[in-house]
C-alpha cells in the first residue's frame, strides 16, 4: 500500500502551479470521479446521512459546471453501486429519491449548457419514480453535444463484464461469432460504455486508496488522482486541483521512456 500511496497525488502536498495555469489544450477528454464520503461529512457534524447525500448533490452541480465551463467532454459519476443496495432500506430509499430531484432540478440547466445526461448500470433494480425520471431527462436531453454526463447507478463494474462476456458468448452460442474473433476491441463494445472513449483521469474523495468495483476495464490506462476531501466538500477549486495534477502527469499507456 505504501508503494500505490506514493505513486498518488496527496491533496495536502502543493501543486506547483497556479489554478490559473490549466492549459486549455492538455485537459482531459474524460473524467471519471468516484464521490466517496457523503456519510463521514454528515457523521462528523452529528447530521444524519441523508444530510451529507444531499450537500453531495450540490457538489454534483459544482463538478458538472465547471467540467462545462473548461470543455470537458465526458464527466462519468459513480452514485451508486450494487453493492449499495445492501445499505439500510430508509437511505437507499432516500437516494432514490434524491435521484428523482436532481433529475428535475438540473434537467433545465443541463438542456441550457448542451448537456447530454446518460445513465449506466443496472437500471431495472430502481424504483420507478426513479427510472421514469432518468428515462425523461435522457429524452430531454439526448440531442445536446456540448457535453456527456454518464451517471453510474446501479453499477458494478464486474457485473458489467459478467454482463458483457454473456452476450457474447449467446453469439458464439448462436453461431454468429467464432471464439477466436473475440478480442478486447469486442468486449468493450458489449460494455455501457461502448460508444464512450475510456477515461482519461479517475478522481476519488475521502483519501481512500481503492477502485470499489469502478469502471475497471475502462480505467486500464486512465491516471489515478485522490483527494482527502470528503465529496460534499469537493468544489471548483478542488477539481482544477486534480486537473493540474493530470497536466503535471507523463502519460506512456506501457511504453518505455527513452529518458529513463
Amino acid at each position: 500500500m505504501a508503494q500505490i500511496a506514493q505513486g498518488v497525488d496527496n491533496p495536502r502536498r502543493a501543486v506547483p502551479h497556479s489554478l490559473q495555469q490549466l492549459d486549455p489544450e492538455r485537459l482531459p477528454t474524460h473524467v471519471a470521479v468516484i464521490m466517496d464520503g457523503n456519510g463521514r461529512w454528515a457523521k462528523l457534524r452529528g447530521l444524519d446521512r441523508t444530510h451529507g447525500h444531499r450537500e453531495g448533490a450540490r457538489a454534483v452541480r459544482a463538478v458538472v459546471t465547471r467540467a462545462r465551463e473548461l470543455n470537458i467532454q465526458y464527466l462519468t459519476l459513480f452514485a451508486f453501486s450494487t453493492q449499495n443496495w445492501e445499505r439500510p432500506s430508509d437511505e437507499v430509499q432516500h437516494l432514490m429519491q434524491l435521484l428523482v430531484e436532481f433529475c428535475a432540478a438540473e434537467q433545465e440547466l443541463m438542456k441550457e449548457q448542451g448537456i447530454r445526461m446518460r445513465v449506466i448500470g443496472e437500471r431495472d433494480r430502481l424504483v420507478d419514480a426513479a427510472r421514469q425520471a432518468i428515462e425523461e431527462v435522457e429524452r430531454a436531453t439526448a440531442h445536446n453535444d456540448q457535453m456527456q454526463l454518464i451517471i453510474a447507478v446501479s453499477y458494478g463494474a464486474r457485473e458489467e463484464l459478467v454482463r458483457a462476456v454473456q452476450r457474447i458468448a449467446t453469439q458464439v452460442q448462436a453461431g454468429e461469432l467464432a471464439p477466436e474473433d473475440i478480442d478486447a476491441s469486442m468486449l468493450s463494445k458489449h460494455l455501457w460504455t461502448a460508444d464512450m472513449p475510456d477515461p482519461d483521469l479517475v478522481i476519488r474523495t475521502s483519501g481512500e486508496l481503492r477502485i470499489s468495483n469502478f469502471l475497471l476495464w475502462q480505467i486500464a490506462y486512465a491516471e489515478l488522482y485522490v483527494d482527502d476531501c470528503l465529496w460534499p466538500d469537493f468544489r471548483e477549486e478542488a477539481f482544477d486541483r486534480a486537473l493540474l495534477a493530470y497536466q503535471a502527469r507523463d502519460r506512456r499507456f506501457g511504453r518505455v521512456d527513452p529518458e529513463h
